[in-house]
Protein backbone atom coordinates (compact mmCIF):
# COMPACT_ATOMS: atom_id res chain seq x y z
CA UNK A 1 0.00 0.00 0.00
CA UNK A 2 1.63 3.36 -1.05
CA UNK A 3 2.24 5.78 2.41
CA UNK A 4 0.02 8.72 0.44
CA UNK A 5 -2.90 7.94 -1.61
CA UNK A 6 -4.44 9.03 -4.05
CA UNK A 7 -7.65 10.91 -2.89
CA UNK A 8 -11.18 10.18 -4.52
CA UNK A 9 -13.05 13.38 -5.22
CA UNK A 10 -16.58 13.34 -6.41
CA UNK A 11 -16.97 12.40 -9.91
CA UNK A 12 -16.33 15.29 -12.65
CA UNK A 13 -13.49 16.43 -10.56
CA UNK A 14 -9.77 15.44 -11.56
CA UNK A 15 -7.91 13.47 -8.77
CA UNK A 16 -5.25 14.93 -6.27
CA UNK A 17 -2.48 13.23 -5.83
CA UNK A 18 -1.10 14.17 -2.39
CA UNK A 19 1.97 16.18 -3.83
CA UNK A 20 -0.47 18.58 -5.61
CA UNK A 21 -2.73 18.56 -2.24
CA UNK A 22 0.18 19.37 -0.43
CA UNK A 23 0.89 22.61 -2.22
CA UNK A 24 -2.62 23.70 -2.10
CA UNK A 25 -2.58 23.64 1.57
CA UNK A 26 0.28 25.78 1.27
CA UNK A 27 -1.20 28.37 -0.78
CA UNK A 28 -4.21 28.75 1.41
CA UNK A 29 -2.35 28.91 4.35
CA UNK A 30 -0.01 31.64 3.09
CA UNK A 31 -3.20 33.37 1.54
CA UNK A 32 -4.57 33.09 4.92
CA UNK A 33 -1.26 34.77 6.45
CA UNK A 34 -1.33 37.60 4.23
CA UNK A 35 -4.76 38.78 4.37
CA UNK A 36 -4.69 38.63 8.03
CA UNK A 37 -1.41 41.41 7.82
CA UNK A 38 -3.49 43.02 5.26
CA UNK A 39 -6.14 43.37 7.78
CA UNK A 40 -6.66 46.88 9.78
CA UNK A 41 -5.95 46.45 13.43
CA UNK A 42 -8.73 47.51 15.97
CA UNK A 43 -8.49 49.34 19.03
CA UNK A 44 -8.76 45.85 20.66
CA UNK A 45 -5.96 44.54 18.70
CA UNK A 46 -3.48 47.00 20.19
CA UNK A 47 -5.14 47.82 22.93
CA UNK A 48 -2.34 46.99 26.16
CA UNK A 49 -5.54 45.69 28.03
CA UNK A 50 -5.47 42.43 26.01
CA UNK A 51 -1.37 42.59 26.55
CA UNK A 52 -1.04 43.15 29.92
CA UNK A 53 1.80 46.10 29.36
CA UNK A 54 1.89 49.87 30.03
CA UNK A 55 3.86 52.25 28.40
CA UNK A 56 7.20 52.72 28.02
CA UNK A 57 7.81 55.51 29.75
CA UNK A 58 11.07 56.68 28.23
CA UNK A 59 8.57 56.28 24.72
CA UNK A 60 6.74 59.69 23.44
CA UNK A 61 3.77 58.54 21.33
CA UNK A 62 2.34 61.32 19.41
CA UNK A 63 -0.58 59.81 18.15
CA UNK A 64 -3.44 57.80 20.39
CA UNK A 65 -4.93 54.75 18.83
CA UNK A 66 -7.69 56.30 17.29
CA UNK A 67 -5.27 58.95 15.14
CA UNK A 68 -6.06 62.01 17.71
CA UNK A 69 -2.46 64.26 18.61
CA UNK A 70 -0.96 63.09 21.80
CA UNK A 71 0.73 66.68 22.66
CA UNK A 72 4.18 67.07 23.92
CA UNK A 73 4.88 70.10 23.68
CA UNK A 74 8.46 70.00 22.37
CA UNK A 75 6.54 67.43 19.70
CA UNK A 76 6.07 68.15 16.17
CA UNK A 77 2.16 67.57 16.46
CA UNK A 78 2.28 70.34 19.15
CA UNK A 79 4.65 72.32 16.65
CA UNK A 80 1.80 71.58 14.10
CA UNK A 81 -1.16 72.21 16.20
CA UNK A 82 0.91 76.09 17.47
CA UNK A 83 1.16 76.32 13.48
CA UNK A 84 -2.34 75.86 12.72
CA UNK A 85 -3.72 78.55 15.06
CA UNK A 86 -0.98 80.97 14.78
CA UNK A 87 -3.27 82.77 12.12
CA UNK A 88 -6.61 82.30 14.14
CA UNK A 89 -8.52 84.65 15.95
CA UNK A 90 -10.05 83.16 18.92
CA UNK A 91 -10.52 83.69 22.89
CA UNK A 92 -10.14 81.24 25.35
CA UNK A 93 -11.77 80.59 28.60
CA UNK A 94 -9.51 79.05 32.20
CA UNK A 95 -12.03 78.04 34.43
CA UNK A 96 -11.69 77.30 38.33
CA UNK A 97 -14.10 76.43 41.57
CA UNK A 98 -12.25 77.86 44.80
CA UNK A 99 -14.42 77.55 47.52
CA UNK A 100 -13.09 76.51 51.37
CA UNK A 101 -9.77 75.91 51.93
CA UNK A 102 -8.56 75.61 48.93
CA UNK A 103 -8.77 79.69 47.98
CA UNK A 104 -5.39 79.63 49.93
CA UNK A 105 -4.23 77.66 46.00
CA UNK A 106 -6.10 80.91 43.99
CA UNK A 107 -3.14 83.02 44.11
CA UNK A 108 -0.57 81.25 43.10
CA UNK A 109 -2.87 79.31 40.14
CA UNK A 110 -3.34 82.88 38.50
CA UNK A 111 -0.14 84.22 38.80
CA UNK A 112 1.59 81.16 37.18
CA UNK A 113 -1.22 81.18 34.53
CA UNK A 114 -0.35 84.61 34.16
CA UNK A 115 2.88 84.10 32.70
CA UNK A 116 2.70 80.72 31.45
CA UNK A 117 -0.66 79.68 29.98
CA UNK A 118 -1.51 81.11 26.37
CA UNK A 119 1.04 84.17 27.35
CA UNK A 120 -0.26 87.29 25.42
CA UNK A 121 -3.30 85.75 23.74
CA UNK A 122 -6.60 87.17 25.10
CA UNK A 123 -7.75 84.83 27.95
CA UNK A 124 -10.61 84.75 30.27
CA UNK A 125 -10.63 83.78 33.93
CA UNK A 126 -13.70 82.21 35.32
CA UNK A 127 -13.65 82.32 38.84
CA UNK A 128 -16.23 80.01 40.75
CA UNK A 129 -15.98 81.08 44.52
CA UNK A 130 -17.39 81.66 47.91
CA UNK A 131 -15.16 83.90 48.82
CA UNK A 132 -15.01 86.85 46.75
CA UNK A 133 -12.95 88.80 48.87
CA UNK A 134 -9.54 87.20 47.57
CA UNK A 135 -9.66 88.80 44.33
CA UNK A 136 -9.64 92.17 46.17
CA UNK A 137 -7.74 94.30 45.10
CA UNK A 138 -8.31 92.53 41.53
CA UNK A 139 -4.81 90.64 40.54
CA UNK A 140 -3.10 92.60 37.45
CA UNK A 141 -3.32 90.89 34.26
CA UNK A 142 -2.46 91.29 30.84
CA UNK A 143 -3.25 93.07 27.88
CA UNK A 144 -6.60 91.55 26.59
CA UNK A 145 -7.23 89.26 29.46
CA UNK A 146 -10.11 89.16 32.04
CA UNK A 147 -11.25 88.31 35.27
CA UNK A 148 -15.28 87.02 35.58
CA UNK A 149 -16.17 86.38 39.25
CA UNK A 150 -18.55 83.85 39.72
CA UNK A 151 -20.16 83.23 43.15
CA UNK A 152 -21.50 80.47 44.32
CA UNK A 153 -22.51 78.61 48.03
CA UNK A 154 -19.51 77.19 50.32
CA UNK A 155 -19.38 73.20 49.86
CA UNK A 156 -18.24 71.82 52.67
CA UNK A 157 -16.58 68.60 52.05
CA UNK A 158 -14.68 66.95 49.33
CA UNK A 159 -17.64 64.53 47.96
CA UNK A 160 -20.39 67.12 48.09
CA UNK A 161 -18.00 69.31 46.07
CA UNK A 162 -17.23 66.70 43.55
CA UNK A 163 -20.69 65.75 42.88
CA UNK A 164 -21.31 69.62 42.22
CA UNK A 165 -18.71 71.04 40.08
CA UNK A 166 -19.24 69.57 36.78
CA UNK A 167 -23.09 71.04 37.43
CA UNK A 168 -21.04 74.22 38.20
CA UNK A 169 -18.76 74.21 34.91
CA UNK A 170 -21.89 73.27 32.36
CA UNK A 171 -23.71 76.31 34.32
CA UNK A 172 -21.48 78.85 33.71
CA UNK A 173 -20.97 77.75 30.09
CA UNK A 174 -24.27 77.70 29.73
CA UNK A 175 -25.03 81.26 31.02
CA UNK A 176 -21.55 83.57 30.24
CA UNK A 177 -18.79 81.71 28.93
CA UNK A 178 -19.91 80.28 25.61
CA UNK A 179 -20.88 83.78 24.91
CA UNK A 180 -17.77 85.68 25.68
CA UNK A 181 -15.05 82.59 24.50
CA UNK A 182 -14.26 80.08 22.07
CA UNK A 183 -12.48 77.26 24.16
CA UNK A 184 -12.94 76.78 27.71
CA UNK A 185 -10.52 74.80 29.60
CA UNK A 186 -11.90 73.39 32.90
CA UNK A 187 -8.86 73.18 35.52
CA UNK A 188 -8.17 72.29 39.92
CA UNK A 189 -7.74 75.41 41.32
CA UNK A 190 -4.67 73.78 43.68
CA UNK A 191 -2.27 73.22 40.63
CA UNK A 192 0.54 75.93 39.41
CA UNK A 193 1.84 76.56 35.63
CA UNK A 194 5.74 75.54 35.51
CA UNK A 195 6.29 76.01 31.73
CA UNK A 196 5.02 76.93 28.15
CA UNK A 197 1.15 76.17 27.93
CA UNK A 198 0.44 77.23 24.24
CA UNK A 199 -2.31 77.00 21.44
CA UNK A 200 -0.94 73.13 21.17
CA UNK A 201 -3.81 72.22 23.63
CA UNK A 202 -6.57 73.41 21.85
CA UNK A 203 -8.91 71.63 20.21
CA UNK A 204 -12.50 69.96 19.81
CA UNK A 205 -12.36 68.22 23.00
CA UNK A 206 -9.30 67.69 24.86
CA UNK A 207 -8.28 65.50 27.68
CA UNK A 208 -4.75 65.10 29.75
CA UNK A 209 -3.34 61.59 30.59
CA UNK A 210 -3.13 60.54 34.37
CA UNK A 211 0.06 60.86 35.03
CA UNK A 212 0.28 58.10 37.62
CA UNK A 213 -1.42 55.75 35.26
CA UNK A 214 0.50 56.82 32.18
CA UNK A 215 3.32 53.84 32.44
CA UNK A 216 0.72 51.25 33.88
CA UNK A 217 -1.09 48.55 31.97
CA UNK A 218 -4.21 49.28 31.66
CA UNK A 219 -5.99 46.65 34.07
CA UNK A 220 -4.41 48.63 36.63
CA UNK A 221 -6.48 52.08 35.77
CA UNK A 222 -8.97 52.37 39.03
CA UNK A 223 -12.15 52.98 35.95
CA UNK A 224 -15.76 52.30 38.07
CA UNK A 225 -16.36 48.60 37.81
CA UNK A 226 -19.62 48.32 39.86
CA UNK A 227 -22.34 47.83 37.23
CA UNK A 228 -24.56 49.78 39.04
CA UNK A 229 -23.04 53.05 38.35
CA UNK A 230 -23.72 55.37 35.52
CA UNK A 231 -19.71 55.10 35.09
CA UNK A 232 -18.98 51.54 34.80
CA UNK A 233 -16.55 50.61 32.78
CA UNK A 234 -16.19 47.03 31.36
CA UNK A 235 -13.20 45.06 31.65
CA UNK A 236 -13.11 45.40 27.70
CA UNK A 237 -13.83 48.71 27.66
CA UNK A 238 -10.76 51.78 27.92
CA UNK A 239 -7.94 53.13 25.54
CA UNK A 240 -6.42 55.80 28.24
CA UNK A 241 -6.41 56.46 32.25
CA UNK A 242 -7.63 60.80 32.14
CA UNK A 243 -7.11 63.10 34.94
CA UNK A 244 -9.90 65.59 35.87
CA UNK A 245 -6.99 68.49 36.68
CA UNK A 246 -7.75 69.92 33.21
CA UNK A 247 -9.79 68.98 30.21
CA UNK A 248 -10.98 71.41 27.52
CA UNK A 249 -12.42 72.35 24.26
CA UNK A 250 -14.91 74.29 22.16
CA UNK A 251 -17.50 75.45 24.20
CA UNK A 252 -20.41 73.66 23.08
CA UNK A 253 -18.46 70.34 23.57
CA UNK A 254 -17.38 70.79 27.00
CA UNK A 255 -20.70 71.85 27.93
CA UNK A 256 -21.95 68.84 26.17
CA UNK A 257 -19.55 66.60 28.68
CA UNK A 258 -20.23 68.26 31.71
CA UNK A 259 -24.02 68.54 31.34
CA UNK A 260 -24.08 64.51 30.78
CA UNK A 261 -21.52 63.96 33.54
CA UNK A 262 -23.57 66.10 35.85
CA UNK A 263 -26.84 64.33 35.03
CA UNK A 264 -25.37 60.75 35.92
CA UNK A 265 -23.56 62.18 38.67
CA UNK A 266 -26.88 63.29 40.30
CA UNK A 267 -28.84 59.81 38.75
CA UNK A 268 -25.98 57.76 41.23
CA UNK A 269 -26.34 59.81 44.06
CA UNK A 270 -30.04 59.50 44.16
CA UNK A 271 -29.11 55.55 44.60
CA UNK A 272 -26.56 56.29 46.91
CA UNK A 273 -24.02 55.16 44.13
CA UNK A 274 -20.78 56.68 45.30
CA UNK A 275 -17.96 55.97 42.67
CA UNK A 276 -14.21 55.01 43.24
CA UNK A 277 -12.85 58.63 41.79
CA UNK A 278 -15.77 60.61 42.18
CA UNK A 279 -16.29 62.84 38.95
CA UNK A 280 -13.06 61.29 37.69
CA UNK A 281 -14.88 57.95 37.26
CA UNK A 282 -17.08 60.22 35.17
CA UNK A 283 -15.01 61.91 32.93
CA UNK A 284 -13.31 58.94 31.82
CA UNK A 285 -16.95 57.06 31.15
CA UNK A 286 -17.74 60.01 29.19
CA UNK A 287 -14.39 59.65 26.98
CA UNK A 288 -14.85 56.14 26.43
CA UNK A 289 -18.02 57.02 24.38
CA UNK A 290 -16.91 59.92 23.00
CA UNK A 291 -12.80 59.84 22.56
CA UNK A 292 -10.87 63.18 22.60
CA UNK A 293 -10.10 64.64 19.59
CA UNK A 294 -6.38 66.11 21.37
CA UNK A 295 -5.09 64.49 23.97
CA UNK A 296 -2.37 66.13 26.42
CA UNK A 297 0.72 64.00 27.50
CA UNK A 298 1.58 64.18 31.28
CA UNK A 299 3.43 66.86 30.98
CA UNK A 300 0.30 68.83 31.54
CA UNK A 301 -0.40 67.16 34.61
CA UNK A 302 2.20 66.23 36.68
CA UNK A 303 3.29 65.54 40.19
CA UNK A 304 6.39 64.32 42.16
CA UNK A 305 5.30 60.94 43.47
CA UNK A 306 7.09 57.03 43.23
CA UNK A 307 5.34 56.28 40.45
CA UNK A 308 5.12 58.71 38.48
CA UNK A 309 7.59 58.49 34.79
CA UNK A 310 9.36 61.61 34.71
CA UNK A 311 8.78 63.88 31.54
CA UNK A 312 10.40 66.21 29.22
CA UNK A 313 8.87 69.30 30.99
CA UNK A 314 6.80 70.12 33.98
CA UNK A 315 4.26 72.49 32.21
CA UNK A 316 1.46 72.40 34.83
CA UNK A 317 1.52 70.75 38.38
CA UNK A 318 -0.77 69.58 40.94
CA UNK A 319 0.20 70.81 44.20
CA UNK A 320 -3.03 69.22 46.11
CA UNK A 321 -1.95 65.79 44.84
CA UNK A 322 1.32 66.30 45.06
CA UNK A 323 0.88 66.80 48.62
CA UNK A 324 -1.30 63.84 49.06
CA UNK A 325 1.22 61.50 47.76
CA UNK A 326 3.78 62.42 49.88
CA UNK A 327 4.26 61.34 53.78
CA UNK A 328 4.08 63.72 56.71
CA UNK A 329 7.34 64.15 57.02
CA UNK A 330 7.84 65.86 53.46
CA UNK A 331 4.97 68.01 53.28
CA UNK A 332 6.33 70.65 54.82
CA UNK A 333 8.98 71.62 52.81
CA UNK A 334 6.36 71.79 49.92
CA UNK A 335 3.88 73.83 51.63
CA UNK A 336 1.51 71.59 51.83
Amino acid sequence: MALFPTFRLPPGLNRLTWRQLFLLCVLLTALMYFLRLRRPMTIRSVSRFRSGKGHDPSHRPTRTMWGAPMVWGDSEPAAHQRAEFAQRSFRVGLMVLAVGRYTHYLTRFLQTAEMYFLPGLPVNYYVLTDNPNRLVPAPELGEGRGLRVVPVAEMPGWERLARRRMNLWASTIDNQAQQEVDYIFCADVDQEFANLVGTEILGKLVATLHPQHYAQPAYTYPYERSPDSRACVLDEEGDYYYTSELYGGLCSEVLTLTKVCSQLILQDHALGIETRELEESYLNRYLIDKRPTCVLSPEYSWWESPVTPPVPQKRVISLGRRCASLKDQGKSSFNC
